[in-house]
């Protein structure tokens, strides 16, 4: 199987972090059509977002059921379907000490990713990550996968590294789902 990660806020949905309200959560302009396209290329959609409201206190771990549950019927609404919901509740300052420490899952820690790929037999060479800060990037590069930056302002550091370029840069979702589309077009006709 191969599948495309995508990370939540700023690159799926246009919800603020921390937002608790599923309600509130929609998706971005274009992602319908976004992954339609990449569905009809054969590709599952799993999300991982770095959860640190959690760590900090902002919220609890229960509230991550009901913002799974909201995904995937914005997701339904738009004849697709979320294959799974993955998130890092961690933060190393964070202020619940359950959840105040380094770890794994964390991008841009590949861990989350990872997860997927054994939980769901996900061929991570053949699959992407979709994001919009360089964290995204690197847990995507880490794992494995192919990347695209969402390049809509979210990202503000701009640590560049080996492991923070991205395989393609795009200024939305629908626009990173044709450069995927040709850039599998691509790579089949090579082949």
């Amino acid at each position: 199987m191969k599948a495309v990660f995508l990370d939540k806020d700023g690159t799926l949905v246009d919800a603020p972090p921390y937002n608790l309200e599923p309600g509130h959560v929609h998706l971005v302009s274009g992602a319908g059509a976004a992954l339609r396209l990449l569905a009809r290329l054969g590709y599952r959609f799993f999300v991982v977002a770095n959860q640190s409201g959690i760590a900090h206190g902002c919220f609890g771990e229960e509230a991550m059921a009901p913002m799974a549950k909201r995904l995937a019927e914005l997701l339904l609404g738009e004849q697709l379907r979320l294959e799974g919901f993955y998130y890092c509740p961690h933060h190393p300052l964070g202020t619940v000490g359950a959840y105040a420490r380094s770890c794994a899952c964390r991008k841009p820690a590949p861990g989350m990713l990872l997860k997927a790929a054994a939980e769901h037999a996900i061929d991570l060479r053949a699959s992407w990550m979709i994001g919009d800060i360089l964290h995204d990037v690197e847990a995507g590069n880490r794992a494995g996968c192919r990347t695209l930056l969402i390049d809509n302002g979210n990202e503000t550091e701009w640590r560049l590294g080996p492991r923070r370029v991205p395989t393609r840069m795009a200024p939305d979702l629908y626009a990173a789902a044709v450069l995927i589309a040709g850039h599998d077009e691509a790579r089949g006709a090579a082949h």
